[in-house]
This record gives structure tokens, sequence and C-alpha cells, in this order.
């Protein structure tokens, strides 16, 4: 996998901690319903919709969701490149019927289109060939019911869509998911296009549920401050250098490892992904033992805070001048 997922290669990161906000946030968006589809997009190519995606994925994964994430870029879709996993079959395959099944029950299976990443709780439908009319797919009734199927499979299913300015793809899509994230870039997104995106969203019938502003520049020394305080260093008498191993990662695409989702056991070939086999196990529940907070976890969790509220106070600040502006 790519050093893209940072939420899964370093934890403990102050940017890691922003998108667990982000998706704290998100959980209490909604108190009359319960967001189970959430579609993430940009205005122009390059603001990191699919950054965003991948790692707010991740997040949820983290704090034990299941999740489905959709690479509904079928033009130019590249998160299997960003977990290491095949191109294909994927949501283009399965929208045209075009696949590689030649058994109708096999190719009528929503779960053969799907890959487990190394991640626990945390699925894949890449995007696929790339098809001549993906628009049409997407307003198709196919696409409806597999959003259906998707909710019964995961507790949450994450969209990474197109560009806005450029194709309407993602305008098609917000009428049929819960929410919709718009990505913007500092210095980059002009305000005029991110309205045109607003309104046109808000126009079909899809609703926005907030603007993520990526990029923004961040004093280089409260990061490294905020990483001090986030790290495991360990202390002068231990014998082992202090190191976060996640494990070997595979970046060839052409052949990638399955996890089994909740016991993270490795399989040898990514053709496991295929098998007759659930997406996910029932998870089992153990009871938490208690234990006593000691002096030094209270002031690491109070240091944890004052971190959050340090990244929270900067894009506030930040936002408030563009407001001004």
């Amino acid at each position: 996998m790519k050093k893209e997922l940072i939420a899964y290669r370093d934890p403990k990161s102050p940017i890691s901690e922003v998108f667990r906000t982000l998706r704290t946030n998100i959980q209490f968006m909604s108190t009359d319903k319960k967001i189970k589809t959430l579609l993430i997009t940009s205005t122009t190519p390059g603001e990191g919709k699919s950054w965003v995606s991948s790692n707010l994925a991740v997040t949820f994964a983290q704090a034990g969701k299941r999740v489905i994430l959709v690479d509904a870029d079928m033009r130019k879709g590249r998160q299997y490149t960003i977990f290491g996993l095949l191109p294909k079959p994927g949501l283009s395959n399965y929208l045209s019927g075009i696949d590689e099944y030649d058994n109708e029950d096999e190719a009528g299976n929503v779960a053969k289109y799907i890959q487990k990443t190394k991640i626990n709780n945390l699925c894949l439908m890449a995007a696929g060939n790339v098809p001549p009319n993906p628009s049409e797919l997407l307003v198709s009734a196919k696409m409806i019911r597999l959003l259906d199927e998707l909710n019964d499979l995961a507790d949450i299913v994450i969209v990474d869509g197109t560009p806005c300015e450029l194709v309407t793809d993602s305008v098609i899509l917000s009428r049929l998911v819960d929410s919709t994230i718009i990505v913007t870039a500092h210095g980059q997104t002009k305000k005029d296009g991110l309205q045109r995106v607003i309104t046109n969203i808000n126009n079909v019938g899809g609703k926005v549920a907030g603007v993520v502003t990526n990029k923004v520049p961040v004093s280089g020394r409260k990061y490294q401050q905020a990483y001090y305080y986030g790290s495991t260093a360990k202390g002068k008498g231990s014998k082992k250098k202090s190191s976060r191993n996640f494990g070997n990662m595979q970046t060839d695409t052409s052949r990638s490892s399955s996890t089994d989702i909740f016991n993270g056991d490795m399989e040898d070939s990514i053709e496991q992904n295929y098998q007759d086999e659930p997406l996910f196990d029932e998870p089992t529940y153990t009871e938490p033992t208690k234990k006593k907070k000691t002096t030094k976890s209270k002031k690491m969790e109070e240091a944890s805070n004052e971190r959050t509220d340090d990244i929270l106070r900067q894009i506030n600040d930040y936002l408030a001048k563009e407001k001004k502006k």
C-alpha cells in the first residue's frame, strides 16, 4: 500500500487526529437519520478527494465499523493503487454486466466485485474497466440496487466520486447517497467554482454536509510538538529502540494479499477475495478489563486533547480569515 494511508501507517500523527475529528463530526452530523452512504467529491482534480476518502475509510474501520469504499471515478480511479489491489473487476464491470465471470450467479453476486484490504473491517470496490458511458451507468436502476446491497453488507459506504467541475458523475451520485462532502484545496479551489458545485448538488436534490479544506499550511514547529506528544518513544532504560511496525505492505498491484477482516490472518493470493465467503465475519465480544489510569496516562491524554484543540483552532482561524476576505 502507498504512503498516502497516513491514518494506517501513523495513527498517532496530528493528520490522523484530524481525520478522526472528521469521522466524529460525520457520525454526529444527523441525529434523526444515520448516515450510511457518504459521497466524497471535489471541484477540480488534484484537491485530494481520493486521499481524504481512503484515510476517512481507514479511520471508520479503526473504530470498528464495517466499511466498503467504492471508487466511483470510472474514468481515472486510483483507489486500487492506494491499497495495492487489483483494478478489476469493479464498479463498471458490475453495472455494465461486462465482467470476467461466465456464471450468471457469480456475475450477479456483489461480493465477487469487492476486495478485502489488509486493514481490518475495510473492503474496496475498485472502479473497474473504463466504460464509454460512466454517467449513464450511474443513473441506472442497478446503481440504486447496488447501494442498497452494500448498505446491508457494511455499516457505512464511502463513495469516491469524480470532480464536479469536469463531469456530472458526482452530481448524479449526490441524489443517491445520504450526504456529500466536498474537498477543497487551500490556494487552489476557486470560490465561484465551489459555489457552482454546491448549487448543482442542491438543484438535483442532493445534500451537502460540509466542505473539507485540504493542503492548509501548518507551522512546522507546532506540528513537531504535536507529533512528539503522539509518539511512543521508550525511556532510557529500555534495551530496544522504539519503532512502529505496521506489517509489510504489498505494492505490486498484479498480486496482492488479502486479509480476514476481523482476525487479520494473511492469505497467499488475491484470489481469496472472490471465494464464497462472507466479506465481514461476525464480531466476537470480549468483556474489557478495567485499568486504573496512571499519572503518565492522564498527562498523555491531556496532551492529546490539547493537540486536537490546537489543530481545530488553526483550522477555525484560517476559515475566519477566509470569510473576511
